[in-house]
């Protein structure tokens, strides 16, 4: 991933975005800075490389992969997060409720950043091709389908209609029905998995573009994508955010997503959506 336009991205967010892509010994230097980031501020390259059990360039070669010229500057930037990083003094105890609210909390401190790795044209890209294709496609599979269920309904009621098909060889036959004029919306945290990549590789191979939305920087889905939507995960944990958080910032910004849409298509959108308020209403019983 090319880090110009995302300064503000901090290094345990550039860690998390291509941490399924690193090497053994890049995981090994990375992991001993998410584990102890102040114990890493104060240490050099060559201890930091004599911790991690690597070479000293593996260091360097590291922190150049997370956009950085050297370590000196990766320790600078550690400095500032953790200056920058809000306090968690608030302890909520280990019952079920306490661990919901401690979830919870965690979360809201980590949300600021899930817009840390996007940059203006990108965004721009993605908003412009939406508004602007024939035909919509929004494909995903396993634990990100019900976001692209969500954006297909989301995006047709402000007046861009978008299609969805659950069937993985569905979305495949969709794909290729689609045009140059057309676009696919493909949803996957991981970026990896199998049946929407094929779907996304079928999006190309019609002649349409690839829209992606996606939690790792690194990744297939990447490569095939015209235009890729990383958010930032909101864990440092790639188990973790693939099991538990890559949903939650992905339907935060394709909520904010629709709404920028509906922003674009003005009347048409304010139309769509008082049609919608008068169906639900038709449809509340009393």
């Amino acid at each position: 991933m090319n880090w110009s336009g995302t300064d503000e991205a901090g290094p345990t967010t550039r860690i998390a975005a291509v941490l399924n892509a690193l090497q053994p010994s890049e995981r090994r230097v990375v992991d001993l800075i998410l584990q102890d980031a102040a114990g890493m501020v104060e240490i050099t390259a060559q201890e930091l490389a004599d911790r991690a059990g690597v070479a000293r360039s593996t260091v360097v070669r590291t922190c150049q992969t997370l956009g950085y010229r050297g370590y000196p500057q990766l320790r600078v930037a550690l400095t500032r997060e953790l200056a920058q990083s809000p306090g968690r003094d608030q302890d909520y105890g280990s019952t079920a409720l306490g661990r919901i609210r401690g979830d919870v909390d965690a979360l809201a401190l980590s949300l600021p950043q899930i817009t840390s790795l996007l940059d203006e044209t990108t965004v721009e890209r993605a908003v412009t091709g939406i508004v602007g294709a024939r035909r919509v496609l929004a494909l995903a599979n396993g634990l990100s389908s019900p976001l692209a269920t969500d954006v297909a309904m989301r995006l047709t009621a402000i007046g861009r209609p978008v299609e969805f098909v659950a069937d993985p060889i569905g979305q495949q036959i969709a794909a290729r029905g689609l045009s140059a004029d057309d676009l696919g919306l493909v949803i996957s945290g991981s970026g990896a998995n199998d049946a929407s990549l094929r779907s996304a590789n079928a999006v190309r191979a019609a002649g349409a573009s690839v829209v992606a939305v996606t939690s790792f920087a690194r990744s297939p889905l990447v490569s095939i994508a015209d235009v890729a939507l990383v958010v930032a995960p909101a864990s440092g944990s790639f188990r973790h955010e693939l099991e538990h958080t890559s949903r939650i910032p992905h339907a935060v910004l394709l909520e904010a997503l629709v709404d920028v849409v509906a922003s674009r298509l003005g009347d048409v959108a304010r139309t769509s959506r008082s049609i919608v308020l008068d169906i639900l209403s038709d449809n509340l019983s009393d």
